[in-house]
């Protein structure tokens, strides 16, 4: 099945959420199913549509009683904020952030070929945080073993920090999702008019 891009009532792009839940929202009144040009559609408009269109993009739900297109995109009828969120800790997030570069070696790698490294070790209190987990190449990481950086007589070139959240565009661009056409003029909607950062 598939994913649904969702707007806020400003048609800016917040979240990304799955087809039962997309779907839910507009039987539910709570939003609308956005197509390319804009126009909105509410639950019964939807299901009037979907009759007469024959291939839809999304697929479609099909019961006993109704035949339905999955949205690709809603628009959320009274929520117009952005949320505010903090980048997850994930693996993938640490290596998008690093750009898939060995912190100590500067070198960029496979994801086959980083792990993620501990500044101060976990033996030795080191704790799983942006502040002390780096990503960093076999070769440097078999280097440093159990050891501060300064003890292995290695040092970084790509400092830990922690990356800052930048609007729905980190949603959209760095979520792992494939971007569908569709979605396309709503993410770059997001692109062109998310403030640039200072």
């Amino acid at each position: 099945m598939s994913d649904v891009l969702v707007l806020n009532r400003n048609f800016y792009a917040i979240h990304i959420t799955n087809w039962r839940r997309a779907l839910s929202l507009v039987y539910l009144d709570h939003a609308r199913v956005v197509d390319q040009e804009y126009r909105t559609y509410n639950f019964s408009d939807w299901q009037e549509l979907s009759k007469i269109v024959l291939d839809h993009p999304g697929g479609y739900v099909r019961t006993p009683k109704l035949s339905i297109a999955i949205p690709e995109v809603i628009a959320l009828r009274a929520y117009n904020q952005i949320p505010v969120s903090e980048i997850k800790f994930t693996r993938r997030n640490i290596y998008e952030h690093y750009e898939y570069k060995c912190c100590y070696c500067g070198y960029k790698f496979q994801t086959h070929d980083l792990n993620l490294e501990h500044i101060i070790p976990k033996s030795r209190g080191g704790q799983s945080t942006w502040n002390n987990v780096v990503t960093s190449c076999i070769a440097c990481n078999i280097k440093k073993g159990n050891k501060l950086p300064q003890e292995a007589g290695m040092r970084l070139l790509i400092e830990p920090t922690k990356p800052k959240w930048r609007g729905s565009s980190s949603l959209v661009f760095h979520a792992g999702f494939k971007v569908k056409a569709s979605w396309q003029k709503f993410i770059d909607n997001v692109y062109w008019n998310s403030e640039i950062e200072r």
